[in-house]
This record gives structure tokens, sequence and C-alpha cells, in this order.
């Protein structure tokens, strides 16, 4: 039987159209579901050596809801990953109060006060993502990782019964047995991109950790051996920093929505732009995402 439902308290506002917008725009087919209707986001949450099949609901007073509909009892496992995913223990409060006052970013925090930074309930999930992300749209993305959950992903099931037609993301050591052709036969992503694929899910095998909450030092020797995967650049690296490893100070200069909001054309001028909102350059980010997402 589906559990109660569990509201997810946060500090601070909690803009709900972005973060429902963000939600709705990186669904994986397989992976995820998005009910229109109700606005409710549905995906099985991996933690702790299992799973569950979590609802997922936000409402326009910021209020979040959450319920397991599958999997072991009581929510003790699936509310961390949960929180991390929708950024609900970030310190949104400390960076609106630096930002606010910042000629570019603080308009945008007026606009939209409570944005979240989005983080993952998996960060082998989100660094494979990256890779596939690399180069196309976002909705391309979406359905080159929706044939490899089709493909490599294992069901969930609990107590013998389905869980509701859901598959988890397929486990780097999967990925990595597969190879680069079987990769790019199931999904159709080039030669060069399944290469990538196998080659980072072969470093997550051996243990490469993706954790938020690590040192300076640690994240710095995770990237490290990011940009040491042929085919993985500073774009990739810096995002996996700011979804899985939860950086506050993330910001990717390289990027090119983020460059045409503030109006430069290199790396080096958008690298420059963000020097004086560390060390909140993630949420800073975020903003520049929403602001031209919503404009």
């Amino acid at each position: 039987m589906p559990s109660a439902s569990v509201v997810l308290p946060h500090d601070g506002l909690l803009a709900a159209e972005p973060l429902r917008r963000f939600l709705a725009a990186h669904v994986v087919p397989g992976l995820e579901r998005r009910d229109a209707a109700s606005g409710t986001h549905l995906r099985a949450v991996p933690h702790s050596g299992t799973a569950t099949v979590v609802e997922v609901g936000v409402g326009d007073d910021g209020a979040v809801g959450a319920r397991a509909l599958a999997g072991p009892d009581g929510p003790d496992g699936w509310v961390a990953p949960v929180r991390r995913w929708l950024g609900l223990d970030a310190d949104v409060v400390a960076a609106e109060a630096a930002l606010s006052g910042d000629p570019v970013i603080g308009p945008m925090v007026a606009a939209r006060p409570g944005l979240r930074v989005p983080g993952t309930v998996d960060g082998a999930e989100t660094a494979v993502m990256a890779v596939v992300g690399q180069q196309v749209s976002l909705a391309a993305a979406c359905t080159f990782a929706g044939r490899l959950v089709e493909a490599y992903g294992e069901p969930v099931e609990h107590g013998g019964r389905a869980g509701h037609g859901l598959r988890l993301f397929p486990a780097p050591e999967v990925l990595a047995a597969a190879g680069p052709a079987q990769i790019r036969a199931a999904t159709g992503l080039t030669g060069a991109r399944s290469a990538t694929v196998a080659a980072l899910a072969g470093v997550l095998a051996l243990g490469l950790d993706l954790s938020p909450g690590q040192d300076e030092s640690a994240r710095a020797a995770v990237r490290a051996r990011l940009l040491a995967v042929p085919g993985i650049g500073p774009w990739t690296a810096d995002y996996v920093a700011l979804r899985a490893l939860g950086e506050p100070d993330a910001f990717l200069p390289g990027d090119l929505v983020a460059k045409r909001a503030l109006g430069v054309r290199t790396t080096r001028e958008a690298e420059a732009a963000s020097q004086g909102w560390r060390p909140w350059r993630a949420h800073a980010l975020l903003h520049l995402w929403t602001t031209a997402v919503f404009a």
C-alpha cells in the first residue's frame, strides 16, 4: 500500500514553478514519469542497496510533499536523496542575502525568491547524463538516456510486482561491461560519445565518489579524475560539481546560455563576470538559466 505523504520542510522560500519546470524538462523515459494533470513527478530513488518509487509534488506555495508508492517500509532511506534532488537543504537565505545587491543577479533574486539548485538522487546517473547531453538539446539528451535505461536499466520490483513500470538508471558496472559499440547500437549516440560513456562508467565502477558534502580538496580530485576521461571537458566536470557534488560555488563559464544571459562571448569573460558572486555562483547560475527559460 502507498505510504502517507511526507511533508519535506525547507528553510526560506521555495520558487515552485521553476522547480516544477526543471523536473518536467529533465524527465527520462522509463526512469521517471510526469503527471501533467497533477504536476506530480514519479521516479525510483536508489538508496542503501535498494530502491523506492517516490511521488513528489511541489505546491504553488512552495510546500513539498512526497510519498513512497513501492519499496521498503518507512521514509528513512529515500527522504535524504529526494531532499538532495530538490535542493531543499541548500542555504538559500544566505545565498540570496549575498547576491541581492548584485546589479546582474539581484533583480533575478527579487523576481524569483527561493530558487533552488536541483541536485541528484544518484551522482553516477547525473555524470553519465551530463556526457549524454553534450552538444545536444536537453530533449535529445533525455531521449538518448531513455534508450540507455530501456537497454540496461534494471526493472524496479518489490514483492514480485513491478514498481510502476519504472527502471533504475543503469549501474556503472553494467555500462562499462557493455562497451562503446553496444551502447552506440542501443542508443544512437555517436561513437565518440558512446566511448566516453563507457570510459566514465569504468571510472565510476572503480569507486569514484560523487557524493555531496566533500571538502575542497576532494572535489578538486574528483574534477581532475573526470577531466582525465577522454571526451570529458570543463563543462561536464563543472556540471557534475553543480548537481552531484552540491558545490555552492560551482559555475559553468563555458555554458552558452550563461554567456548569452551575461551578454559576453567568451568563457574567460563569463568567468570574470562571476567572481563577484563567490561563494554562491551555483545559485547565480541557476538564476541565469531560469531567467533565460522564463524570458
